[in-house]
């Protein structure tokens, strides 16, 4: 086990920022933290970075007592966090060099890891450009790859894909993959479901300092009462097809803004025949239907009552 939270407990004055919070990240996974803003997840990474002090619980990194002064254990983590934290005044290939360094002491290894970093995020183009001259997306690269030049084995990563272009997006969350499958452990927080979707292996979603649900994604899925979701254009149904259609069993809920029709089933329970029957049985004009089984973002909503980005 790479991470291991027991019972954390942080308080500021009459505020419990995390309540008795447990957590178990194992060697090789891409474990996702999900929850709404204020939620306690910054609190928890800088707990288990030792950069807060907790007032009850533990944390164990690698096996061993994490604590503040800990850097045999600190030389084998790599953070990035969300507010890019690199030197205007030195360039692409200093910083990256400069970060590297404060890990690796041989000037030679430094240099190679340094190169490594550079191309491992398509930055061999701008090594000489300064900070300021680089786009969000390219920003954000030199950003991760200050954090991970020397090959630490437990990755933090906290939104790092906030307000980049979708080339320098796709390019980060393909580096992710690349860093977890050459054997890093990561910790990944980000408020776009389709990524945690597509990186993460398990998930915690903690709301008001506590876990309150964690497993893989089919398993999260499991947890909530929302079966199949069909979607469909329409102009012409009445209050009295909305109340029919709430009629089909298994239906949980029908909305419908004027254009269109959106019926979520039971879980366990697919309605999209009985629904299309309706339809054609009463002749009702259908644009675009689609059909989806519960997403991640439904699990967050049933589960906290919240959209993720409140």
């Amino acid at each position: 086990m790479v991470v291991k939270v027991n019972n954390l407990v942080k308080r500021y004055e009459k505020l419990v920022a995390l309540d008795h919070l447990s957590l178990e990240i194992q060697e090789g996974e891409i474990f996702g933290l999900l929850g709404p803003n204020g939620s306690g997840k910054s609190t928890t990474i800088n707990c288990i970075l030792s950069l807060l002090k907790y007032d009850k619980g533990s944390i164990e990194i690698f096996g061993k007592q994490m604590r503040p002064d800990a850097y045999d254990i600190k030389r084998d983590i790599g953070i990035i966090m969300q507010n890019v934290a690199v030197f205007n005044e030195l360039t692409v290939y200093d910083n990256i060099y400069y970060f590297c360094s404060l890990y690796v002491k041989d000037p030679k290894e430094i240099r190679r890891l340094t190169e490594e970093a550079i191309e491992f995020v398509s930055l061999e183009d701008f090594k000489k450009f300064y900070p300021k001259k680089l786009s969000g997306g390219l920003l954000r690269r030199l950003n991760i790859a200050c954090g991970i030049a020397h090959k630490p084995k437990l990755i933090i990563l906290d939104e790092p894909t906030v307000a980049v272009d979708p080339q320098s997006r796709n390019k980060i969350l393909e580096g992710i993959k690349k860093l977890n499958e050459g054997g890093a452990t990561i910790i990944y927080t980000t408020h776009y479901m389709e990524e945690v979707e597509q990186l993460c292996d398990r998930i915690a979603i903690i709301d008001k300092g506590k876990v309150i649900a964690s497993g893989t994604k089919e398993e999260l899925k499991n947890m909530i009462s929302l079966g199949e979701t069909i979607t469909l254009e329409t102009y012409h149904l009445t209050e009295e097809n909305i109340e029919e259609i709430k009629n089909i069993p298994n239906i949980a809920s029908v909305d419908y803004n004027g254009q269109t029709v959106v019926v979520k089933s039971k879980k366990g329970k697919n309605n999209l025949v009985h629904v299309l029957n309706y339809f054609e049985n009463r002749k009702i004009p259908m644009g675009k239907i689609y059909s989806e089984l519960p997403t991640l973002n439904d699990v967050f909503l049933e589960i906290t009552g919240k959209e993720l980005r409140d």
